[in-house]
C-alpha cells in the first residue's frame, strides 16, 4: 500500500472511536490468514465454533470493520484498501473443489 493510504489509516486510527491503532492492519491479517485456511478447518469453525476467536481476534468481524473503514476513507485511498482486501476476498469466493 502506498504511504498516503497508510497515512489515511492511521489519521483514520487516531480519529476515530471505534479503532486503535494497530487495528487495520490485524483486521487484514486476520482475513488473510482465514481465507487461506483448508475448507476443512474452515468448515469445522462453522459447525463446532472457533474458540480461538475469543483470544486472537474474530476474522469475519474483522472484514466487516475493513468495509467501515473503506467507507470512511477518502476514494482514491478507499480504492487501494479495496484492491488489496479484493484479493483475499477472492480466494474466500473460490470454488471448492469436488
Amino acid at each position: 500500500m502506498s504511504s498516503r493510504t497508510q497515512s489515511e489509516i492511521l489519521r483514520l486510527e487516531h480519529t476515530r472511536n471505534y479503532l486503535r491503532p494497530g487495528d487495520v492492519s490485524t483486521a487484514l491479517r486476520l482475513w488473510k490468514d482465514y481465507v487461506h485456511r483448508p475448507e476443512r478447518q474452515l468448515w469445522h469453525g462453522y459447525e463446532w465454533g472457533d474458540v480461538h476467536w475469543y483470544c486472537c481476534g474474530n476474522p469475519l468481524e474483522a472484514r466487516a470493520l475493513l468495509d467501515t473503514v473503506m467507507q470512511a476513507m477518502p476514494a482514491r485511498n478507499a480504492r487501494e484498501l479495496r484492491r488489496v482486501v479484493s484479493r483475499f476476498d477472492a480466494v474466500w469466493n473460490r470454488p471448492s473443489t469436488p
